[in-house]
C-alpha cells in the first residue's frame, strides 16, 4: 500500500486545547529512549528549551513575553539507531507497542509545527554515529545524513520543533512556569512509578525549572496506591497531595500508555472536597491518577480522549465499564484517603447550612432536613446567594418528585393491605407538609425582610436627610399598577391591615378617571392630576358584595415631613377625604360594574402614613382625632364623610407589624431585636 503523509495528517486529530501534546510526546519518546539505553534512570537527563522570537523583534517586551516559536527537546537516550530510524519512517509503527506507542506521535509534531529537525548520536557495533534529518508535511523525512564520529559527544537526541502554528500557539500557555506545570502534570505518572524518572529541566531564557525537585519537594512523600476491580477490569489509582501553590483544583487524571490523557475537576464529585485541604504538613490540593489496561485499550489513537461511554445501561450495565463507574470508584477511594480532612469540611458545611436556614432563610429548613449528608456537603466558603440557589434546586427537585409521586398515590394498590396503604399515605403527606412548611417559612421570612427595610428607610442618612415618599410607597405596594398588574408577593399591605389583602380591586398611583370602580371623570383636580407620583394615593375596594362594600384610601408621606397645613395640597387628611368624595361622586361599583347602592353611604377608611411632626399633629387636632395609647398615632370617625380616619406614624406601623408577626418570627428562629 502507498502511504500519503499529507492525507494521513488531515485524518489525524489534534484539538487546539491540546497544543502542547506534541511536546509531551517528544518528552515521552525521550524517556523511552533513555529506558532503552540500559542506563540508570537517576543519572539521565532531558532538557526542554522554550524557543521564542529574539527579544529585539518585539520592542519594549522581555523575552519571556515574546512569541513562542518552538521547542527543543534534548535527551541522553540511546539515540536514533537503525531500528529506531526505520520505525520513525514507518507510519503506525508497532515498534513501541509494548510501551503504549501508537506510532503516530511524530504526526502530532506536524499538526502544530511546520517542521522538526533531529540530531542524534548512537553507537552500533562499537562505532559511534551521528544522524541528522528534517521532517515536514511536504517532504516527509528529508536531508538525512549519517556520519561516523570520534565518540566525543555522548549518545542522545535533540529534536527541534519549529514554526509553531498560530492557532495552536494562541492556545498554549504563554509563560515558562505554566508550561513547566503543564508538562509536570502530564508526566507525573513517570515520577510516581517505581522505575523513577530521568532528570527533567525546563528552560525559558534565563529561567529554569527542575521538575524532579518539584516532585521531591511537594509530592514524593505523599502518595498512596490503590488497586481495585471494576466489573472484572483492574484499575490502579495513585493518590497524591499536591503542595505547590500552582495547583488550584482537585483533579482526577485518566492515564493510558503511561501518559495523562484526560483530567477532570473533582469539585462536587467527592463530598467535602472543597478548597485547599490541610493536614499536619500544611495545605494541599488532591489529585489522583487512574490507569488500567482497560483505559490503554480504549484510548484514542491521538491520546486526546477515550472511547468510554458516560453510563452503562441496559443489558451491558453489569459488564461494561463506564465513566460513571470510574468516577464512583474514585469518589469512594478519595473519601477514604482524605477521611479526616473531608470530615472537617463536612462539619463546616453543616454549620454553614444550619446557619443559613436558621438565620437567613428558614424557608429551606424542611428541605435541608431531608437532604443527605453528601447533599449538605457544600463548599463551606460558598456565598449566601449561591447557597440559596443550591437549596432552591433541591427544593424544586423535591417538589417535582412529590408531585410525580402523588399521581395516583391516594388510590390503594392492587393487593395492598390497609397498614401498608396507611404507611405509604402518611409518608407522602409528610412530604407535602414539608413543602407547605417551606412555603410558609418563605412568606414569613419575607415579612421580616420588609419590616427591616422599612426600619432602614425611615432613618436619616449621614447628612440628616430622609428618603422620598416613593421609596416607602414602592416597598408597601408597587406604583402605577392595579390589581391586574401585581405579581404574587409584591404588595405588602399587611403592614397596615391584614384585611387589605382581600380586595375586589386595587390601584396604586393611578388617576381617578382610569379606575373601573368609579365613573368619575375627574382628571383636573390638583390632588389627583397635578400631584407628584409619591403623593398619589393607593385605592382599595373590598370584595364584599353590595351593600357591604367599603372604600379604603391610603396616603403615604415622606418621613419627618413637617409642612402640613389646611388645604388638600398640604394636608394629607384632607387629601384622603377629597379622594373619597370624588370617588363617591362618580358612583361606586364593583370591578365588574355592579353598583354598591347609595355611593355616598359606602363606608370609607382613610389611612395616613407619616411621622407625627408638629404640623401633622396640629391637623389631627383640627379634625378632632384621638391620640392612641402609645402616643404614636391618631384615630377617629368623621360623621360627615362616614369615614374612619387613622394617622399612623412609621414607628407605630413597624411596632404593630412586629407584634402581629412576632410569634411566627420566633418560631422560625428570626427573633426581633
Amino acid at each position: 500500500m502507498i502511504t500519503n503523509l499529507p492525507g494521513r495528517l488531515r485524518n489525524t486529530d489534534l484539538p487546539k486545547s491540546h497544543a502542547l501534546l506534541p511536546v509531551y510526546e517528544a518528552v515521552v519518546n525521550s524517556i523511552q529512549s533513555i529506558e532503552d539505553s540500559c542506563s540508570a534512570i537517576s543519572g539521565t537527563r532531558i532538557k526542554v528549551d522554550i524557543l521564542r522570537e529574539p527579544q529585539g523583534v518585539v520592542k519594549n517586551i522581555g523575552a519571556s513575553l515574546s512569541k513562542i516559536t518552538g521547542f527543543q527537546i534534548t535527551d541522553t537516550g540511546v539515540g536514533f539507531t537503525e531500528e529506531n530510524y526505520k520505525s520513525f519512517n514507518t507510519l503506525d509503527s508497532d515498534r513501541k507497542a509494548e510501551k503504549g506507542g501508537k506510532g503516530i506521535g511524530r504526526l502530532m509534531w506536524l499538526k502544530a509545527f511546520d517542521r522538526a529537525s533531529v540530531e542524534s548520536q548512537y553507537v552500533s557495533g562499537g562505532i559511534q554515529y551521528q544522524r541528522t534529518f528534517n521532517f515536514d508535511a511536504v517532504s516527509g523525512v528529508a536531508q538525512d545524513r549519517l556520519v561516523e564520529t570520534d565518540g566525543s559527544i555522548p549518545t542522545g537526541t535533540t529534536v527541534t520543533l519549529a514554526g509553531f502554528h498560530e492557532e495552536y500557539r494562541k492556545s498554549c500557555p504563554k509563560s515558562g512556569d505554566k508550561i513547566a506545570d503543564s508538562l509536570f502534570e502530564h508526566c507525573l505518572w513517570f515520577f510516581i512509578r517505581n522505575e523513577g524518572c530521568p532528570q527533567i529541566y525546563i528552560t525559558d531564557g534565563d529561567s529554569r525549572w527542575h521538575l524532579n525537585k518539584v516532585y521531591r519537594d511537594h509530592i514524593a512523600s505523599f502518595t498512596k496506591r490503590d488497586n481495585i476491580d471494576i466489573k472484572g477490569q483492574g484499575f490502579s489509582v495513585i493518590h497524591v497531595k499536591l503542595r505547590d501553590q500552582s495547583f488550584k483544583k482537585h483533579r482526577m487524571a485518566l492515564c493510558a500508555d503511561g501518559r495523562l490523557v484526560e483530567s477532570e475537576d473533582l469539585k462536587g464529585r467527592v463530598p467535602g472536597l472543597f478548597g485547599r485541604l490541610e493536614d499536619e504538613e500544611g495545605t494541599y490540593i488532591y489529585g489522583c491518577y487512574v490507569s488500567s489496561p482497560f483505559l490503554d485499550l480504549h484510548v484514542r489513537a491521538e491520546r486526546t480522549g477515550f472511547t468510554v461511554s458516560e453510563k452503562s445501561e441496559g443489558i451491558i450495565a453489569d459488564t461494561i465499564v463506564s465513566r460513571a463507574d470510574i468516577r464512583s470508584m474514585v469518589a469512594d477511594l478519595a473519601g477514604s484517603f482524605l477521611g479526616s480532612e473531608l470530615a472537617e469540611n463536612k462539619s463546616r458545611a453543616q454549620e454553614k447550612v444550619d446557619r443559613f436556614v436558621n438565620e437567613v432563610n428558614p424557608r429551606y429548613k424542611p428541605i435541608a432536613a431531608r437532604m443527605s449528608e453528601d447533599e449538605r456537603s457544600i463548599d463551606p466558603n460558598i456565598s449566601d446567594n449561591d447557597l440559596e440557589l443550591y437549596l432552591h434546586r433541591h427544593y424544586a427537585e423535591f417538589e417535582q418528585q412529590v408531585i410525580k409521586e402523588g399521581q395516583g398515590k391516594l388510590k390503594p394498590k392492587e393487593g395492598e393491605d390497609e397498614n401498608s396503604y396507611r404507611l405509604r399515605i402518611r409518608d407522602y403527606l409528610e412530604k407535602i407538609e414539608d413543602i407547605k412548611k417551606s412555603d410558609l417559612a418563605s412568606y414569613v421570612s419575607h415579612r421580616r425582610v420588609v419590616i427591616d427595610l422599612l426600619e432602614e428607610f425611615i432613618r436619616s442618612d449621614d447628612d440628616g436627610k430622609y428618603v422620598r415618599e416613593d421609596v416607602v410607597h414602592q416597598l408597601i405596594i408597587p406604583m402605577r399598577k392595579d390589581s391586574t398588574g401585581f405579581a404574587e408577593g409584591e404588595a405588602n399591605l399587611w403592614l397596615i391591615d391584614e384585611r387589605l389583602a382581600f380586595h375586589d380591586y386595587l390601584a396604586s398611583d393611578k388617576t381617578l378617571s382610569s379606575l373601573p370602580i368609579t365613573e368619575s371623570t375627574s382628571r383636573k383636580e390638583p390632588d389627583i392630576c397635578a400631584l407628584q407620583i409619591f403623593d398619589t394615593p393607593t385605592l382599595v375596594t373590598n370584595k364584599e358584595a353590595p351593600p357591604f362594600g367599603s372604600l379604603t384610601v391610603i396616603e403615604i408621606k415622606r418621613p419627618m415631613r413637617n409642612d402640613a397645613k389646611a388645604g388638600e395640597e398640604k394636608d394629607p387628611i384632607e387629601q384622603c377625604l377629597g379622594y373619597l368624595k370624588r370617588i363617591r361622586a362618580g358612583n361606586v361599583t364593583t370591578l365588574n360594574g355592579r353598583p354598591l347602592g347609595n355611593a355616598s353611604n359606602v363606608p370609607g377608611f382613610c389611612y395616613i402614613l407619616c411621622d407625627l411632626t408638629a404640623t401633622i399633629e396640629e391637623r389631627c387636632h383640627f379634625f378632632d382625632l384621638t391620640k392612641t395609647a402609645d402616643g404614636l398615632g391618631y384615630f377617629g370617625h368623621n360623621k360627615h364623610y362616614n369615614t374612619y380616619i387613622e394617622v399612623i406614624s412609621f414607628d407605630r406601623l413597624i411596632n404593630q407589624a412586629k407584634e402581629r408577626n412576632r410569634a411566627f418570627f420566633d418560631k422560625l428562629g428570626l427573633p426581633l431585636t
